[in-house]
């Protein structure tokens, strides 16, 4: 047999692509090891501190231990299974902070429901202390059906089985409660 140019081609060929066949057999072994199980996060982040801005202003800042993203699901969430701090800085860079042990940040509806030792210290000092808190972002209303404990900045103290208000707790309803409320007269001149 004699062989000429185009066997020779022909055998590298096909000696290439067999070896691309039983490689890629192997590849695709690897990759569906590599395969995210169903109720995997699409990823995790460690050590978070992300800063948002608006128009080269610092609006806020996020911090937490750790962060799964489920945003691959059909009903897409974020959630911080360690903990978050989050500031919030308004046009006069007034910070209100809120910290949880847990969180999770619903995307399609904006709702974020904060659970265990939830603080929430406001710019005038109130300071709200929950087990749980849901903060509904496209309406700026934050409530929770939970006890709770708000203590505003004149010694006034709320301590409730829920509430609702929105997020700077200028329009505040408490569904029951008992506390100290401090009221000012006002003197008729």
């Amino acid at each position: 047999m004699k062989l000429t140019y185009s066997n020779i081609i022909s055998g590298i060929v096909t000696l290439i692509g067999v070896t691309m066949l039983f490689s890629c057999e192997g590849n695709l072994q690897e990759v569906r090891a590599f395969s995210l199980e169903e109720d995997a996060p699409q990823a995790i982040a460690e050590g978070i501190n992300l800063k948002f801005t608006d128009s080269g202003r610092l609006v806020a800042t996020l911090r937490s231990p750790k962060m799964l993203d489920y945003s691959n699901k059909n009903f897409p969430y974020r959630e911080f299974p360690e903990g978050l701090e989050v500031e919030f800085f308004d046009e006069q860079d007034r910070k209100n902070t809120v910290e949880a042990d847990y969180g999770i940040v619903y995307e399609k509806t904006n709702l974020i429901d904060l659970q265990g030792n939830v603080v929430i210290i406001t710019a005038d000092s109130t300071r709200l202390e929950a087990n749980q808190l849901f903060w509904d972002q496209n309406r700026s209303w934050v409530f929770t059906d939970k006890p709770n404990t708000i203590r505003f900045p004149n010694g006034a103290l709320n301590q409730g089985q829920g509430f609702d208000s929105n997020q700077n707790f200028g329009n505040f309803r408490s569904r029951t409660n008992t506390g100290i409320q401090i009221i000012e007269e006002k003197k008729d001149e």
